[in-house]
């Protein structure tokens, strides 16, 4: 246990759950919006890859996070437009960006590097963003305190920026004339549009804010925790987030505190790996604990539904 639950540890948490939390607020909108973008992941990859490039050919990891965005928005707008406008299921729709997250990529990346061989391939990309990688950030006062400044300080800058996204989730939804709009599409489109807001645009938007942030969680992926691209590099972070979106009850704080669970359960993966244990055997950590975390949650609501029609029925006898 000693060597487990270390500052490392810890630290690495944080690291890990970056990328799911940015896709888990990009769920979080689209449910608020009634909209199920099962697409996070292959637009992370999509996003991961350009964003890598572009950094890669423009020598400033800045430029290649403002690209990996835009892809991540062009992606989910494209993903609008066959589900919105052209009325095909979202979900088939979200299937196809995963499938060309996963494949289409590493055509892509054959066809940019003239890379046909697996180790020339891997070479190849593993230099993409070398030295390029989104900065760290020592948060001067906190860095020297023992312990806390160990695991809190020196993370990417877009770990800090994925925290206070939550936050501004919580603004938007809550605190804003355009989250009113989006949660009353996602509760109701009828009765939005009755009151002239635009179903339409408001359903853009926020498959277009989902793309935004699940672009922000690919740009991390390549130009910090993998410091290049690889195939299939985002392995199931955009489904785990669905997942932490459910367990969190489709709020941004609740939904975050599951991202760090998750993040929890691939950190010690890895480190129970280290120790010497069969990576066969630490591999499905992850998606036991998010099994598991699911059914807690899933009998956790049906307890909370049996009150709630319990009281209902006891208010209704004593009238």
């Amino acid at each position: 246990m000693s060597f487990i639950f270390t500052t490392d540890f810890f630290f690495s948490i944080f690291r890990i759950a970056t990328p799911i939390l940015l896709a888990t607020m990009a769920a979080v909108i689209g449910e608020k919006g009634g909209i199920s973008n099962i697409g996070l992941e292959g637009i992370m990859m999509m996003s991961a890859l350009f964003g890598s490039l572009t950094a890669y050919w423009t020598g400033s990891w800045f430029i290649g996070v403002l690209v990996a965005v835009a892809v991540g928005l062009l992606e989910a707008l494209l993903m609008g437009f066959f589900a919105f406008k052209l009325k095909t299921d979202i979900i088939l729709t979200g299937t196809a960006i995963n499938m060309i997250g996963s494949g289409g990529t590493l055509f892509l990346v054959k066809v940019i590097t003239n890379a046909t061989e697996g180790k020339a391939l891997a070479s190849t990309t593993g230099l993409i963003t070398k030295n390029l990688q989104i900065p760290v950030w020592n948060i001067p006062l906190i860095k020297d305190i023992p312990v806390i400044g160990q695991v809190i300080s020196g993370h990417s800058v877009m770990t800090y920026i994925s925290f206070v996204l939550v936050w501004l989730t919580w603004v938007l939804l809550y605190r804003t004339s355009l989250g009113l709009n989006i949660r009353s599409v996602g509760e109701n489109p009828d009765a939005a549009s009755s009151v002239g807001v635009s179903v339409l645009k408001i359903r853009y938007i926020t498959i277009g804010i989902t793309g935004i942030l699940a672009g922000l969680g690919g740009a991390y992926m390549s130009m910090y925790y993998a410091m290049g691209w690889s195939q299939d590099m985002v392995a199931g972070r955009g489904f785990i987030a669905l997942a932490a979106q459910a367990m969190g009850g489709g709020e941004p704080v609740g939904c975050m505190f599951a991202a760090l669970i998750f993040g929890f359960a691939q950190a010690l993966g890895i480190k129970v790996s280290a120790m010497g244990v069969d990576s066969n055997l630490v591999a499905p950590i992850p998606y036991i604990v998010t099994i598991i975390s699911l059914v807690i949650f899933a009998i956790s609501q049906r307890n909370s539904e049996k009150r709630r029609h319990s009281a209902q029925a006891l208010k209704e006898a004593s009238k």
